[in-house]
């Protein structure tokens, strides 16, 4: 059994091992901290002043208060015997207890509201940034991995701009109006009791290398753990059907600890500070008393020593709350260079400053000595040159790898080639904006993705302006009506994530409509008909004329009696077009097609 779960543990290490996620370690970068805190400009005339105001009358308030009790009331009013002042001492602290009480109120109203907001705009930013990266971004990571970035490291920002960066300034002048206070009451007594800071500063500062990278760490095994949860979930069905449930949770277990373990250890290490700042107030504490004393005899007022007392309390309380934001803003670095890592990934996709829209297309495809290589090692397409008729309905064929979804790829323009031009209607595709041609050019994948939400609503994701009636003219085009008006609630019933609900082939019809009311000039249906039996292939034909008529249409497919009355057939093999024409021609040349048509009959015959 132990010999099992080490085996799991090193299947953790090597599912893990190529994960682009990473303990970032640089030393604390001042710019990325201002970069963060611009997020706070929104809101520079309006909750941020208007917090900022709570904390200076806050601030005030206490600073003044210990002089009123210690050196006002014993000195003057008590010492003196004045009723007269002793009662409006009394009647002035109540009234500054109130306004304190008032102000510290209105603080975390606005502070919160200032720190959600920040966190709506960053959410935001990321997640819309995210969207319009290539997909290579998300092809070398797991959506857990993305998920942890948008979620988790953003969420740990929270606190940091709900009360760090505020109580940061409030605690920082409270601090400085301490310290002047302190040297204005006796300087003698408070060089003696700050003696011992050097030595807490040397400490702390030891302590902060150590804090960040804890943090660092934290996140990475928050986002390895979530990449599981996610691929797990997905796969559950894969799971169960091989039983692999007690394996699944020991690999489970492995990350889980790992998670767990890093947590410790950051936290840990981050109650190390607060004790610290609790020892270095008891050591102060005593060098207060036992200094102070002599200096009283020496003629230091009893109220100035009260009031020595009380600021002495004081001035450790922001250095602790100066401590814990310090670790909040460690926290929150460990986060922003994460998040900051997402929002500096550039599209590998440029649109060009001068890049023009693309006006209704006729749908005239040429790829001029095209190359492309995902990775710059292996070419995926070496020296294409290929013309796809307006109108046409085209057909790639290859065995796999040979380039064919590539070829579907770079007319998407989800990359650009690495060499040669890709062109539509003579007009290069890197001259004109990504969403003007993605208008005019629909997918459908093999694996149909169905959201959550209604049928209606997934027909209308092609066209989110497109009406119910349109909608439904849209589904009856392609024959899914007959299957939609048989459920619960027809186009309104709700389907499950990935429409679990839908049999592939009725997923697959919903994925036809939402292409047909997208109203594309190019369709590219990718392996469209692969997951779906010869039965209810010969079925959605009809669809498939229906969808395709009118459009230049290319079709991605292994299996070849899909593809026989097409225009066009190209072949590929390695990255090379080898072969075109229609499929009697191709039959007529003997070549590579001929040998394809002739192993799938070999194959269908020993079935």
């Amino acid at each position: 059994m132990e010999k099992k779960q080490t085996k799991v543990q090193e299947a953790i290490m090597k599912r893990f091992h190529y994960s682009t996620d990473q303990v970032i370690d640089k030393p604390f970068n001042w710019k990325q901290l201002w970069r963060l805190l611009a997020y706070l400009k929104p809101y520079s005339k309006s909750l941020l002043p208007l917090s900022i105001i709570m904390v200076l009358i806050n601030t005030g308030v206490r600073l003044v208060i210990p002089i009123l009790i210690g050196v006002y009331t014993l000195d003057k009013a008590i010492v003196n015997k004045d009723m007269n002042l002793l009662t409006k001492l009394i009647i002035g602290i109540a009234v500054l207890y109130i306004v304190n009480y008032v102000a510290n109120r209105l603080r975390i109203r606005w502070m919160n509201q200032l720190g959600q907001g920040v966190i709506y705009d960053l959410r935001k930013h990321l997640f819309s940034h995210v969207q319009g990266l290539s997909h290579r971004f998300f092809d070398q990571r797991s959506a857990g991995s993305i998920l942890v970035r948008i979620l988790n490291d953003i969420n740990s920002l929270q606190e940091l701009f709900t009360n760090g960066v505020i109580n940061l300034l409030m605690d920082m002048i409270l601090l400085i109006g301490i310290i002047i206070i302190l040297f204005t009451l006796s300087p003698e007594l408070t060089l003696a009791v700050m003696v011992i800071l050097p030595i807490m500063f040397f400490i702390s500062t030891s302590l902060r290398k150590k804090i960040r990278r804890s943090w660092q760490l934290v996140r990475l095994k928050q986002s390895k753990l979530n990449s599981h949860l996610n691929e797990s979930i997905q796969g559950i069905r894969v799971t169960q059907s091989f039983t692999q449930e007690k394996e699944n949770m020991s690999f489970f277990d492995g990350v889980n600890t790992e998670t767990f373990s890093a947590w410790q250890t950051a936290t840990r290490k981050n109650a190390m500070f607060r004790p610290l700042v609790e020892l270095t107030n008891a050591i102060g504490t005593a060098v207060l008393i036992w200094y102070g004393a002599s200096l009283i005899q020496d003629g230091l007022n009893l109220g100035e020593f009260v009031s020595f007392a009380f600021y002495l309390g004081m001035f450790w309380e922001p250095i602790s709350r100066l401590g814990q934001v310090y670790n909040q803003l460690l926290m929150g670095m460990a986060s922003s260079e994460r998040i900051f890592e997402f929002l500096d990934e550039k599209p590998i996709v440029n649109e060009k400053d001068n890049a023009k829209q693309l006006d209704r297309i006729q749908g005239r495809i040429e790829f001029k000595d095209v190359e492309f290589s995902y990775d710059e090692k292996r070419k995926a397409l070496a020296g294409i040159n290929l013309v796809m008729k307006e109108g046409q309905t085209v057909a790639l064929v290859g065995h796999t790898g040979s380039g064919k979804s590539t070829i579907a790829n770079l007319i998407s323009r989800f990359y650009d080639p690495t060499k040669g031009k890709v062109l539509i209607d003579d007009v290069d595709l890197r001259d004109v904006t990504v969403p003007s041609l993605r208008n005019q050019i629909s997918v459908v994948l093999q694996d149909t993705f169905i959201f959550s939400g209604t049928i209606m609503e997934n027909i209308r994701f092609g066209r989110p302006d497109a009406t119910d009636e349109e909608v439904m003219d849209a589904a009856r085009a392609i024959g899914a009506d007959y299957f939609i008006e048989k459920l619960p609630n027809g186009f309104n019933t709700e389907v499950e994530e990935r429409g679990n609900i839908l049999s592939v082939g009725e997923r697959q019809l919903l994925s036809f409509a939402r292409a047909l009311l997208a109203d594309p000039r190019i369709i590219i249906l990718d392996e469209a008909t692969a997951s779906i039996d010869t039965e209810t292939e010969v079925k959605i034909q009809s669809a498939l004329k229906r969808l395709l008529n009118g459009r230049t249409a290319i079709i991605i497919a292994h299996r070849l009696s899909t593809i026989r009355e097409s225009d066009n057939i190209f072949v590929l093999d390695h990255g090379k077009l080898i072969e075109h024409g229609n499929h009697d021609e191709l039959m007529d040349q003997k070549g590579e097609y001929y040998q394809l048509v002739k192993s799938q009959f070999k194959m269908l015959e020993a079935m």
